[in-house]
């Protein structure tokens, strides 16, 4: 965790949990402001967002030290936040590993990637209204 300690997701076993892949330096970022509504929210009730930053994209801070300051800081967060992890690669954390061997509901299985133009017209074709485009890669 990013205080130093070690857990398991045995700590977790009697919540819902959502995992989410952060980075500090992406421009999808201010979601921490959400998370952190959703853990207040329904913190209480048996849920946690547990926030997992990566630097696989050179969009995390250096340390986890300054990865705490910054998310407490500026967004407020309390929910629970692991050490940096690695989400591809042979050095990928567990839980990716076994996520991109997972298929999904159409069959599908692979590495973690993140596709902003098809999330893009995804949330467009729900209806969402979306800041203008700009070149951003993110976790």
């Amino acid at each position: 965790m990013l205080d130093g300690r070690e857990t398991t997701f045995a700590e977790f076993a009697d919540h819902v949990v959502l995992v989410v892949n952060v980075a500090s330096r992406c421009g999808l970022a201010p979601q921490y402001e959400q998370l952190e509504q959703l853990q207040k929210t329904y913190g209480d009730r048996g849920f946690t967002v547990l926030g997992m930053p990566s630097n696989q994209f050179l969009q995390e801070l250096s340390s986890e030290e300054k990865i705490a300051e910054y998310c407490s800081a500026t967004w407020g967060v309390t929910f629970p936040m692991t050490e940096k992890v690695k989400v591809n690669g042979k050095k990928r954390h567990p839980l990716y590993a076994t996520l991109v061997e997972t298929k999904d509901a159409h069959g599908l299985a692979g590495p973690i990637s993140v596709e902003l133009r098809e999330v893009r017209r995804a949330a467009e074709r729900r209806g969402a209204s979306l800041p203008p485009k700009r070149a951003t890669r993110c976790t």
